[in-house]
């Protein structure tokens, strides 16, 4: 009796203290969920709590509480006393802080998942979780070094994800060779660089090895193909160098395989034996040799990217003969020969892009029916032929770029049916017939690229209808008519080029409307009239109206060097400014000149009889002004000691101290006889019609006082304390003024604070590169100190690893693939790891 009555006692206990444990994880987080925690009371067993699993001994065994919007922290002292725990699932929440060293006690812990979440700091050392069969910390925001050494005791792990994590830069950690039974290896995106190690071989039990996105260089290992159950490898986004290595045909379980973005090179023979491939990623590598033709006997193979290699030869004429393909990217090799007919079989295909190869033939006709396609891009080919009637019509096709070829015939009216088409590259071709009225009706078309082709008739009177439009080119073709003046109507182009038609007629005055116009060329054709004198300077780079049949003034504005080629050509023009043209007579031009000039006269007239006005109106209000101010006319607060007159900061507002200009008013330099320097901020009124008046002392400062702006810009200011706040020592107000005078602080521009001395663009990052593709290679260099000199000079010493901790998070930010970027949830929690300074000692005061 007493060693039962001792057994409930023990079980009681158990009971009570596991309870107390699940209620204080309870207390430390949240969700969303209203209901998730409803049944964890005191009054159930925690049995029978949501997401909790007990053992047949009625012991809590699991923690199931994965993706339920959980917010807070994790109590591991308390959780980690539930002696039975052996399940921890908490991965994709929201829990943040550190994972501490209390993780450690969790000793019977055989499945541990905290990924997708926001934790910071570094992990603790994992070595007496040697239980554990499951381990999954990717993308939990954890940072530092992490503990490879304590892996040596985790043998019985079978899946371990550490990836998308900002680790600190280490070598391949040899511990994991140490994990025989291992069948999942995620390490992708943690910092990991070297090689990748000879012995990787030995995990022969792995399905699934990604490396990808890291720092890896040098060769794949050669052992890598004793892993025949493997049917995931990710290695991209690395230096990786070398051939694929002999054997690799051994690995015929892959079904994934991305080894895209590296150095690799060599021919692909060695891959002709996976028949069970169905994505197949080599693109941005040094690939030489042919596309083997057994590709084209995959049954599964649906996904092909090869683009930017140096292959050569023909694609497979039988790939996509199974079950279709949803893409192909085989861009900027060297292949030839026929496009394969199957490869839209199925209709699942969104992308085929073959440009940049030397391809040869028509397009075959069963493309005509590939409603699914949406980028179709064979530019820069050797094709020929018809072009297939149906693909003009294509209802989810957004691009179609078929320019650089030798096509022929005409575009189908059916073209009106693409709505969703946004793109339409078709220049130097041998397209003829006429321009479809009907595609007018593709109201989602940006871009319509027709030059250099054999194109003839009107430009359809519709075109106006294509609201989207931003760039029209239709130059070099036949093209008749005049330019109609619908195209006034297509508010969005910035780009028109008509030059090298047969166009006639005048030049529509409304083309000078357009607000966004920045290119206009008309050249080399018929056209007659006048120059539109709508047509402007302020938003045209570009104004080529050479070779034509105008007459008349070029309009003063458009006189300039800049667009003097642009007029040539024109034997009928003049100008009074422009060398090399004709001087503009009384009798050039036609009424219009006499009508300029009589406007011109006009305003004249109208410019003398205003300034006369605004003259003595100015003189009354300087006289008004002249009168001596009341002393007791000004309201000054002081919030600082002052050793200045209010009078000399009104007599500084001047235009010639004006040092900027916000959205509710002017800031003055203003410096005393004393040699004091001050920033002196004028408030805009409410009243808006006022502020084209500012041009004298007595109009600047003519505002109503007391407005909302002022009220709560003094309130605010003249309350707080703050290192980082400006200093305000007083306002000055009366019923026509409102000013506040600052500190002056001459630390430069926001401009100067912004630019990371390196513009977005600069000419020493190389041709058609940016500064994310700069700072990427440098970060990846092997040259010593490589990754600080990316840092600003200007940054204290003590201060630059911060700076580089911070920049390790901007390329995170920036990098090419957008699946592979953190969330901002994740973004903020690096960003608070970093902390790159302590606010412990800053004290802000608040006035009562």
């Amino acid at each position: 009796m007493l060693t039962v009555l001792f057994f409930l006692c023990l079980v009681t206990s158990s009971y009570s203290s596991e309870v107390q444990s699940l209620m204080k994880f309870k207390s430390s987080v949240h969700s969303s969920n209203e209901n998730l925690f409803s049944s964890w009371t005191h009054a159930n067993s925690p049995c029978n709590f949501t997401g909790i699993v007990c053992n047949t001994n009625g012991f809590v065994s699991e923690i199931n509480l994965a993706d339920k919007q959980l917010v807070g922290t994790i109590p591991f002292d308390s959780i980690c006393t539930l002696q039975s725990l052996e399940k921890m699932s908490l991965g994709s929440n929201f829990l943040h802080r550190s994972i501490n060293e209390e993780l450690r006690n969790c000793t019977n812990l055989k499945y541990l998942d905290l990924g997708g979440n926001s934790f910071d700091g570094a992990v603790p050392d994992l070595s007496s979780l040697n239980n554990l069969q499951y381990l999954s910390l990717n993308a939990s925001g954890i940072s530092g070094e992490f503990p490879w050494k304590s892996l040596e005791s985790l043998t019985n792990l079978s899946f371990l994800s550490l990836g998308d994590n900002l680790f600190e830069k280490s070598l391949f950690p040899l511990e994991v060779l140490k994990l025989h039974k291992l069948s999942w290896l995620y390490l992708a995106n943690c910092s990991i660089t070297g090689n990748i190690p000879f012995g990787i071989g030995n995990l022969t039990h792995l399905e699934n090895l990604e490396l990808s996105d890291n720092h890896l260089y040098g060769e794949i290992p050669a052992d890598i193909v004793k892993l025949s159950k493997l049917w995931q490898l990710e290695l991209y986004d690395n230096n990786l160098s070398g051939k694929i290595p002999v054997g690799f045909g051994n690995l015929t379980n892959l079904v994934n395989f991305d080894a895209s973005s590296n150095h690799l090179e060599g021919d692909l023979s060695e891959l002709r034996s996976l028949t069970n491939l169905a994505s197949l990623q080599l693109f941005q590598n040094q690939l030489t040799g042919t596309i083997p033709q057994e590709f084209g006997d995959f049954r599964n193979l649906t996904e092909i990217s090869l683009y930017d290699n140096n292959l050569t030869g023909s694609l497979p004429q039988n790939l996509g003969f199974w079950k279709g393909l949803n893409f192909i990217d085989v861009s900027d090799n060297s292949l030839s020969g026929h496009i394969p007919l199957d490869m839209c079989k199925n209709n699942q295909i969104d992308e085929l892009s073959l440009l940049n190869n030397s391809f040869t033939g028509s397009i075959p006709e069963t493309y005509a029916n590939c409603t699914s396609l949406q980028r179709f891009r064979l530019n820069h080919n050797s094709l020929s032929g018809f072009v297939p009637s149906g693909i003009w019509s294509l209802p989810n096709l957004k691009l179609i770029d078929l320019s650089m070829n030798k096509f022929e015939g005409s575009i189908a009216s059916g073209i009106g049916k693409a709505k969703l088409l946004a793109q339409l590259f078709l220049s130097d071709n041998k397209f003829s017939g006429e321009l479809p009225s009907e595609i007018s009706e593709a109201s989602s078309l940006v871009s319509i690229q027709l030059s250099s082709n054999q194109i003839y008739g009107h430009i359809p009177e519709m075109i106006g209808e294509l609201k989207k439009l931003t760039s029209l080119d239709l130059s070099n073709n036949n093209f008749s008519g005049i330019i109609p003046y619908s195209i006034s109507s297509c508010i969005s182009l910035n780009e028109i080029n008509l030059a090298g038609n047969s166009l006639y007629g005048e030049i529509p005055s409304s083309v000078g409307s357009l607000p966004t116009l920045n290119s206009l060329n008309l050249s080399s054709n018929k056209l007659s009239g006048e120059v539109p004198s709508t047509l402007s300077p302020r938003t045209l780079s570009l104004l080529d109206l050479s070779n034509n049949n105008l007459f008349g003034s070029i309009p003063e504005p458009l006189a300039i060097l800049a667009f003097r080629d642009g007029f040539m050509g024109n034997p009928g023009l003049c100008s009074q400014i422009l060398k090399n043209f004709q001087p503009c007579s009384l009798e050039s031009g036609n009424s219009r000149s006499h009508k300029a000039l009589l406007l011109c006269l006009m305003a004249g007239f109208m410019f003398m009889l205003l300034s006369s006005a605004y003259f003595l109106l100015m003189k009354l209000n300087h006289n008004k002004f002249e009168k001596p101010l009341k002393t007791n006319s000004w309201d000054v607060k002081q919030y600082h000691m002052l050793n200045f007159n209010e009078n000399e900061v009104i007599h500084g507002i001047k235009d010639e101290n004006l040092i900027g200009s916000g959205g509710s008013g002017n800031v003055y330099k203003i410096v005393l006889k004393s040699g004091a320097e001050f920033a002196v901020k004028h408030i805009w009124t409410s009243n808006q019609s006022d502020r084209g008046s500012c041009r004298s002392s007595s109009a600047m400062l003519k505002r109503s006082s007391g407005s909302p702006e002022f009220d709560a810009e003094v309130a605010t200011l003249s309350s707080i304390r703050h290192v980082n706040v400006v200093k305000l020592y007083c306002s000055i107000t009366s019923e026509d003024s409102n000013l506040l005078v600052y500190e002056l602080l001459p630390n430069g521009s926001l401009w100067d604070r912004l630019h990371t001395c390196k513009r977005p663009i600069e000419t020493e990052f190389g041709e058609n590169k940016d500064i994310v593709c700069w700072v990427c290679n440098n970060m990846r260099s092997s040259k010593e100190n490589a990754i600080v000199q990316l840092v600003d000079s200007t940054i204290s010493k003590h201060f630059k690893e911060d700076a580089m901790k911070v920049l390790r998070i901007a390329t995170l930010c920036t990098a090419r693939i957008p699946s592979s970027r953190p969330s901002m949830r994740m973004v903020v929690q690096m960003l608070e790891e970093t902390e790159p300074c302590t606010l412990s000692n800053i004290v802000v005061t608040i006035d009562d």
